[in-house]
């Protein structure tokens, strides 16, 4: 390898000391731009205990293949349910439900569960089935 004359042009630019520089900078600002965000202080508001928007205003009801009654995930028994579904209803008068229930169960949990619609005149009603595969 000879070595480059003093007269003559580079060939490459050395870009090292540019991009530490670069990185120093982007450095400066991050640290910067958190310390102004962590610095403010608010008082948050409170929230109330009224459900939410984002939580699902539908409910499930499942009975299971023995019977048990579960809203959502919770066992209940037709006395609980009837309770709990009538303090959902007196927030939201237009309260989803839908009904999920084991194709062996007999009948007659199907026709109480949905004797109890009824009485809390629960109008948007849904009964989960499963599509037949052909």
């Amino acid at each position: 390898m000879k070595a480059q004359e003093e007269n003559e042009p580079y060939d490459d630019i050395n870009i090292t000391p540019m991009l530490d520089l670069s990185f120093v900078l982007l450095i400066i600002f991050i640290i910067m731009t958190t310390a102004t965000v962590q610095g403010i202080e608010v008082n948050l508001p409170k929230a109330s205990d009224t459900p939410s928007l984002s939580e699902p205003r539908t409910k499930a009801v499942t009975i299971t293949q023995d019977g048990s009654i579960y809203l959502d995930t919770y066992p209940v028994t037709l006395a609980d349910l009837e309770a709990r579904l009538r303090q959902l209803r007196a927030v939201d008068p237009e309260l989803p439900v839908i009904i999920k229930a084991d194709a062996l169960i007999q009948y007659q949990r199907v026709v109480d569960v949905l004797d109890i619609m009824n009485r809390l005149e629960i109008s948007q009603l849904g009964l989960v089935t499963q599509r037949l595969v052909k």
